[in-house]
Protein backbone atom coordinates (compact mmCIF):
# COMPACT_ATOMS: atom_id res chain seq x y z
CA UNK A 1 0.00 0.00 0.00
CA UNK A 2 1.62 3.56 -0.90
CA UNK A 3 2.06 5.63 2.35
CA UNK A 4 -0.59 8.33 2.65
CA UNK A 5 -0.91 11.08 4.63
CA UNK A 6 -4.15 10.65 6.86
CA UNK A 7 -5.59 13.15 9.45
CA UNK A 8 -6.42 11.29 12.69
CA UNK A 9 -8.92 13.68 15.40
CA UNK A 10 -8.72 11.14 18.19
CA UNK A 11 -11.44 13.02 19.65
CA UNK A 12 -12.88 13.32 23.81
CA UNK A 13 -13.44 10.57 26.48
CA UNK A 14 -12.62 7.26 25.42
CA UNK A 15 -11.92 8.37 21.81
CA UNK A 16 -7.77 8.42 22.40
CA UNK A 17 -7.77 4.97 23.74
CA UNK A 18 -10.47 3.52 20.75
CA UNK A 19 -8.16 5.12 18.13
CA UNK A 20 -4.61 4.13 19.83
CA UNK A 21 -6.08 0.80 19.32
CA UNK A 22 -6.95 0.74 15.77
CA UNK A 23 -3.97 2.71 14.76
CA UNK A 24 -2.19 -0.35 15.94
CA UNK A 25 -4.05 -2.98 13.82
CA UNK A 26 -4.05 -0.83 10.67
CA UNK A 27 0.45 -0.95 11.18
CA UNK A 28 0.12 -4.47 11.90
CA UNK A 29 -2.11 -5.14 8.71
CA UNK A 30 0.51 -3.66 6.48
CA UNK A 31 -1.84 -0.47 6.30
CA UNK A 32 1.06 2.28 5.40
CA UNK A 33 -0.26 5.61 6.63
CA UNK A 34 1.53 8.76 7.81
CA UNK A 35 -0.82 10.10 10.45
CA UNK A 36 -1.23 13.88 11.01
CA UNK A 37 -2.51 14.53 14.65
CA UNK A 38 -5.18 17.11 14.71
CA UNK A 39 -7.91 18.02 17.78
CA UNK A 40 -11.64 18.69 17.79
CA UNK A 41 -14.28 18.90 20.88
CA UNK A 42 -13.60 19.71 24.57
CA UNK A 43 -10.06 17.96 23.93
CA UNK A 44 -9.19 21.45 21.54
CA UNK A 45 -10.78 23.21 23.84
CA UNK A 46 -8.82 22.33 26.67
CA UNK A 47 -5.63 23.29 24.53
CA UNK A 48 -7.24 26.95 24.29
CA UNK A 49 -8.64 26.26 20.90
CA UNK A 50 -12.12 26.57 19.27
CA UNK A 51 -14.16 22.86 19.09
CA UNK A 52 -13.37 23.07 15.74
CA UNK A 53 -10.19 24.84 15.09
CA UNK A 54 -9.31 26.05 11.60
CA UNK A 55 -5.79 24.09 11.52
CA UNK A 56 -7.95 20.77 11.76
CA UNK A 57 -10.02 21.93 9.05
CA UNK A 58 -7.03 22.92 7.32
CA UNK A 59 -5.15 19.60 7.41
CA UNK A 60 -8.67 17.63 6.47
CA UNK A 61 -8.67 19.89 2.94
CA UNK A 62 -5.02 19.75 2.57
CA UNK A 63 -5.03 15.63 2.54
CA UNK A 64 -8.91 14.71 1.84
CA UNK A 65 -9.25 12.22 4.32
CA UNK A 66 -9.79 12.14 8.16
CA UNK A 67 -10.45 9.00 10.60
CA UNK A 68 -12.12 11.04 13.60
CA UNK A 69 -12.80 9.17 17.49
CA UNK A 70 -15.88 10.68 19.05
CA UNK A 71 -16.67 14.17 20.11
CA UNK A 72 -18.94 15.18 23.26
CA UNK A 73 -22.08 17.15 22.21
CA UNK A 74 -23.63 19.12 25.32
CA UNK A 75 -27.15 18.42 25.41
CA UNK A 76 -29.71 21.36 25.32
CA UNK A 77 -26.53 24.07 25.61
CA UNK A 78 -23.46 24.92 25.23
CA UNK A 79 -21.49 24.89 21.67
CA UNK A 80 -22.92 23.09 18.38
CA UNK A 81 -21.98 19.90 17.71
CA UNK A 82 -18.73 19.09 16.16
CA UNK A 83 -19.85 16.58 13.69
CA UNK A 84 -22.52 19.10 12.47
CA UNK A 85 -19.71 21.97 12.24
CA UNK A 86 -17.16 19.26 10.43
CA UNK A 87 -20.05 18.19 7.97
CA UNK A 88 -21.81 21.44 6.85
CA UNK A 89 -17.99 23.35 6.85
CA UNK A 90 -16.40 20.64 4.70
CA UNK A 91 -19.56 19.78 2.11
CA UNK A 92 -19.62 15.93 3.45
CA UNK A 93 -23.20 15.54 2.17
CA UNK A 94 -23.13 11.81 2.15
CA UNK A 95 -23.03 10.43 5.27
CA UNK A 96 -23.24 6.43 4.92
CA UNK A 97 -23.75 3.57 7.31
CA UNK A 98 -23.57 -0.19 6.97
CA UNK A 99 -25.32 -2.59 9.27
CA UNK A 100 -24.86 -5.78 8.99
CA UNK A 101 -25.15 -9.13 11.00
CA UNK A 102 -22.26 -10.14 12.63
CA UNK A 103 -20.71 -13.56 13.37
CA UNK A 104 -20.47 -14.25 17.45
CA UNK A 105 -22.73 -10.98 18.21
CA UNK A 106 -26.43 -13.24 18.72
CA UNK A 107 -29.11 -10.87 18.08
CA UNK A 108 -33.12 -10.95 17.83
CA UNK A 109 -32.37 -10.55 14.04
CA UNK A 110 -29.91 -12.71 11.23
CA UNK A 111 -29.11 -11.67 7.99
CA UNK A 112 -29.32 -8.12 8.28
CA UNK A 113 -27.22 -6.49 5.86
CA UNK A 114 -28.71 -2.83 4.80
CA UNK A 115 -26.46 0.50 4.39
CA UNK A 116 -28.33 3.73 5.83
CA UNK A 117 -27.71 6.83 3.07
CA UNK A 118 -28.12 9.84 4.52
CA UNK A 119 -28.15 13.33 3.59
CA UNK A 120 -25.88 15.55 5.76
CA UNK A 121 -26.22 18.87 4.89
CA UNK A 122 -29.76 20.37 5.16
CA UNK A 123 -32.94 19.72 7.42
CA UNK A 124 -33.42 20.54 10.63
CA UNK A 125 -30.12 19.89 11.64
CA UNK A 126 -29.30 23.11 9.55
CA UNK A 127 -28.93 25.02 12.58
CA UNK A 128 -31.16 27.59 11.71
CA UNK A 129 -33.34 28.20 15.24
CA UNK A 130 -34.25 31.75 16.90
CA UNK A 131 -36.85 32.87 19.80
CA UNK A 132 -40.00 33.82 18.35
CA UNK A 133 -41.18 35.35 21.54
CA UNK A 134 -40.28 34.55 25.02
CA UNK A 135 -41.15 30.86 25.74
CA UNK A 136 -41.65 30.29 21.67
CA UNK A 137 -39.22 29.17 19.92
CA UNK A 138 -38.75 27.90 16.18
CA UNK A 139 -36.31 25.51 14.16
CA UNK A 140 -36.25 25.69 10.45
CA UNK A 141 -35.93 22.46 8.00
CA UNK A 142 -34.21 23.72 5.06
CA UNK A 143 -34.38 21.59 1.43
CA UNK A 144 -32.51 22.27 -1.45
CA UNK A 145 -33.15 20.82 -4.97
CA UNK A 146 -29.97 21.00 -5.64
CA UNK A 147 -28.41 19.16 -2.15
CA UNK A 148 -31.54 16.69 -2.62
CA UNK A 149 -31.11 15.74 -5.99
CA UNK A 150 -27.11 15.54 -4.99
CA UNK A 151 -27.48 12.76 -2.47
CA UNK A 152 -30.19 11.01 -4.62
CA UNK A 153 -27.21 10.53 -7.77
CA UNK A 154 -24.79 10.02 -5.26
CA UNK A 155 -26.86 6.89 -2.88
CA UNK A 156 -27.65 5.51 -6.62
CA UNK A 157 -24.25 5.44 -8.11
CA UNK A 158 -22.79 3.71 -4.89
CA UNK A 159 -25.87 1.25 -4.83
CA UNK A 160 -24.27 0.35 -8.59
CA UNK A 161 -20.94 0.24 -7.92
CA UNK A 162 -21.64 -1.79 -5.04
CA UNK A 163 -23.91 -4.23 -6.50
CA UNK A 164 -26.80 -3.41 -4.63
CA UNK A 165 -30.54 -4.00 -5.77
CA UNK A 166 -32.79 -1.28 -4.41
CA UNK A 167 -33.17 1.98 -2.69
CA UNK A 168 -35.83 2.63 -0.03
CA UNK A 169 -36.83 5.69 0.71
CA UNK A 170 -38.27 6.82 3.98
CA UNK A 171 -39.75 10.38 4.08
CA UNK A 172 -43.02 12.11 5.65
CA UNK A 173 -43.99 14.10 2.84
CA UNK A 174 -47.86 13.23 3.66
CA UNK A 175 -47.20 16.07 6.43
CA UNK A 176 -44.25 17.90 5.23
CA UNK A 177 -45.20 18.48 2.06
CA UNK A 178 -43.33 20.73 0.27
CA UNK A 179 -39.60 19.76 2.15
CA UNK A 180 -40.12 15.71 1.90
CA UNK A 181 -42.05 16.30 -1.09
CA UNK A 182 -39.00 17.65 -3.12
CA UNK A 183 -36.66 14.94 -1.98
CA UNK A 184 -38.84 12.42 -3.30
CA UNK A 185 -39.52 14.25 -6.01
CA UNK A 186 -35.92 14.43 -6.87
CA UNK A 187 -34.74 10.66 -5.99
CA UNK A 188 -38.09 10.03 -8.25
CA UNK A 189 -36.29 11.94 -11.25
CA UNK A 190 -32.50 10.63 -10.44
CA UNK A 191 -34.25 7.06 -10.92
CA UNK A 192 -36.13 7.61 -13.82
CA UNK A 193 -34.00 9.13 -16.02
CA UNK A 194 -30.64 7.69 -14.48
CA UNK A 195 -30.62 4.75 -12.65
CA UNK A 196 -33.89 2.54 -13.61
CA UNK A 197 -32.45 -0.82 -13.46
CA UNK A 198 -32.35 -0.34 -9.41
CA UNK A 199 -35.70 -1.28 -8.00
CA UNK A 200 -36.97 1.74 -6.16
CA UNK A 201 -39.73 2.42 -3.33
CA UNK A 202 -41.15 5.14 -0.72
CA UNK A 203 -42.23 4.03 2.64
CA UNK A 204 -43.66 7.28 4.95
CA UNK A 205 -40.61 6.61 7.82
CA UNK A 206 -43.27 5.78 10.93
CA UNK A 207 -44.58 2.72 8.62
CA UNK A 208 -41.29 2.79 7.30
CA UNK A 209 -39.49 1.79 11.23
CA UNK A 210 -42.09 -0.87 11.78
CA UNK A 211 -41.17 -2.78 8.56
CA UNK A 212 -37.76 -2.52 9.86
CA UNK A 213 -38.28 -4.23 12.72
CA UNK A 214 -40.43 -6.71 11.68
CA UNK A 215 -38.03 -8.02 9.47
CA UNK A 216 -34.98 -6.13 8.53
CA UNK A 217 -34.34 -8.81 5.47
CA UNK A 218 -36.67 -7.01 3.11
CA UNK A 219 -34.25 -3.74 2.90
CA UNK A 220 -31.59 -3.11 1.46
CA UNK A 221 -29.95 0.49 0.82
CA UNK A 222 -32.36 3.19 2.69
CA UNK A 223 -32.21 6.58 1.62
CA UNK A 224 -33.01 9.47 4.16
CA UNK A 225 -33.02 13.34 4.76
CA UNK A 226 -30.66 14.35 7.56
CA UNK A 227 -33.05 14.07 10.63
CA UNK A 228 -34.37 10.76 9.76
CA UNK A 229 -30.86 8.97 8.45
CA UNK A 230 -29.27 10.01 12.60
CA UNK A 231 -32.81 8.10 14.24
CA UNK A 232 -33.13 5.21 11.65
CA UNK A 233 -29.50 4.80 11.74
CA UNK A 234 -29.38 4.46 15.33
CA UNK A 235 -32.30 2.10 15.38
CA UNK A 236 -30.67 0.16 12.79
CA UNK A 237 -27.53 -0.44 14.84
CA UNK A 238 -29.98 -1.81 17.21
CA UNK A 239 -30.69 -4.98 15.39
CA UNK A 240 -27.21 -6.31 15.30
CA UNK A 241 -25.67 -5.08 18.56
CA UNK A 242 -25.50 -1.67 19.23
CA UNK A 243 -23.59 1.40 18.13
CA UNK A 244 -20.36 -0.28 19.21
CA UNK A 245 -20.48 -2.69 16.20
CA UNK A 246 -21.47 -0.02 13.31
CA UNK A 247 -19.01 1.91 11.26
CA UNK A 248 -20.04 5.77 10.24
CA UNK A 249 -18.49 8.11 7.09
CA UNK A 250 -19.41 11.69 5.74
CA UNK A 251 -18.69 11.77 2.09
CA UNK A 252 -18.06 14.83 -0.24
CA UNK A 253 -16.45 15.06 -3.39
CA UNK A 254 -13.62 16.17 -2.56
CA UNK A 255 -12.98 15.02 1.34
CA UNK A 256 -14.06 12.23 3.82
CA UNK A 257 -14.01 11.65 7.17
CA UNK A 258 -14.75 8.24 8.55
CA UNK A 259 -16.04 8.30 12.58
CA UNK A 260 -17.17 5.70 15.42
CA UNK A 261 -20.76 6.99 15.08
CA UNK A 262 -21.29 6.46 19.24
CA UNK A 263 -20.69 8.65 21.82
CA UNK A 264 -17.34 9.54 23.90
CA UNK A 265 -18.92 7.89 26.67
CA UNK A 266 -16.69 9.82 29.26
CA UNK A 267 -17.92 7.66 31.86
CA UNK A 268 -15.81 4.90 31.15
CA UNK A 269 -13.00 7.06 29.74
CA UNK A 270 -9.29 5.69 30.34
CA UNK A 271 -10.49 2.26 31.66
CA UNK A 272 -9.66 0.14 28.49
CA UNK A 273 -12.89 -1.63 28.71
CA UNK A 274 -14.23 0.46 25.21
CA UNK A 275 -14.98 -1.71 22.11
CA UNK A 276 -12.71 -0.29 19.03
CA UNK A 277 -14.43 -2.21 16.98
CA UNK A 278 -16.73 0.51 15.61
CA UNK A 279 -13.46 2.93 14.55
CA UNK A 280 -11.83 -0.19 13.15
CA UNK A 281 -15.19 -1.00 11.10
CA UNK A 282 -14.82 2.99 9.95
CA UNK A 283 -10.91 2.64 9.23
CA UNK A 284 -11.32 -0.48 6.72
CA UNK A 285 -14.25 1.94 5.29
CA UNK A 286 -11.47 4.70 5.09
CA UNK A 287 -9.18 1.91 3.24
CA UNK A 288 -11.72 0.42 1.31
CA UNK A 289 -12.75 4.24 -0.10
CA UNK A 290 -8.82 5.14 -0.60
CA UNK A 291 -8.99 1.69 -2.92
CA UNK A 292 -12.06 2.98 -5.07
CA UNK A 293 -11.45 7.18 -5.04
CA UNK A 294 -7.58 6.84 -5.50
CA UNK A 295 -6.93 3.51 -6.76
CA UNK A 296 -4.72 2.04 -4.34
CA UNK A 297 -5.48 -1.71 -4.89
CA UNK A 298 -3.76 -2.79 -2.26
CA UNK A 299 -5.64 -0.38 0.97
CA UNK A 300 -8.32 -2.80 -0.09
CA UNK A 301 -6.60 -5.75 0.30
CA UNK A 302 -5.89 -4.34 3.45
CA UNK A 303 -8.99 -3.58 4.09
CA UNK A 304 -10.39 -6.97 3.53
CA UNK A 305 -7.77 -8.50 5.34
CA UNK A 306 -8.41 -6.50 8.70
CA UNK A 307 -12.41 -7.16 7.67
CA UNK A 308 -11.91 -10.75 7.96
CA UNK A 309 -9.72 -11.14 11.18
CA UNK A 310 -12.31 -9.12 13.12
CA UNK A 311 -15.17 -11.14 11.92
CA UNK A 312 -12.88 -14.21 13.00
CA UNK A 313 -12.23 -12.80 16.16
CA UNK A 314 -16.03 -12.32 17.17
CA UNK A 315 -16.63 -15.85 15.88
CA UNK A 316 -14.33 -16.90 18.04
CA UNK A 317 -15.79 -15.24 21.38
CA UNK A 318 -13.42 -12.55 21.70
CA UNK A 319 -15.54 -9.27 22.71
CA UNK A 320 -15.48 -6.75 24.73
CA UNK A 321 -18.14 -6.32 27.42
CA UNK A 322 -20.48 -4.69 25.60
CA UNK A 323 -21.24 -7.48 23.53
CA UNK A 324 -21.25 -10.52 26.42
CA UNK A 325 -17.50 -10.76 26.59
CA UNK A 326 -14.71 -10.06 28.62
CA UNK A 327 -11.71 -8.27 26.61
CA UNK A 328 -10.54 -4.71 27.03
CA UNK A 329 -9.67 -2.29 24.39
CA UNK A 330 -6.17 -3.19 23.56
CA UNK A 331 -6.86 -6.87 24.18
CA UNK A 332 -9.51 -6.62 21.51
CA UNK A 333 -6.92 -5.30 19.55
CA UNK A 334 -4.44 -8.07 20.06
CA UNK A 335 -6.65 -10.53 19.23
CA UNK A 336 -7.88 -9.55 15.78
CA UNK A 337 -3.72 -9.00 14.90
CA UNK A 338 -3.21 -12.29 16.02
CA UNK A 339 -6.00 -13.37 13.57
CA UNK A 340 -4.36 -10.94 10.52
Amino acid sequence: MKTRDIVVIPGDGIGPEVTSAVQRVLEAAGASINWISRQAGLTALAEGSDVMPDDTIEAIQAHGVALKGPCTTPVGKGFSSVNVQLRKKMNLYAAVRPVRSLPGVPTRYENVDMIIIRENTEGLYSGVENEVTPGVVMSMKVASETACTRIARWAFRYATRRQRNKISVLHKANIMKLTDGLFIRCAQQIHQREYPNIDYQELIIDAGCMRIVQDPSQFDILLLENLYGDVVSDLCAGLIGGLGVVPGANIGDDHAVFEAVHGSAPDIAGRNVANPLALLMSAVMMLNYIAEEQGDADAGTVAGNIRDAYDRTLADGCKTRDLGGELGTDAFADAVIERL
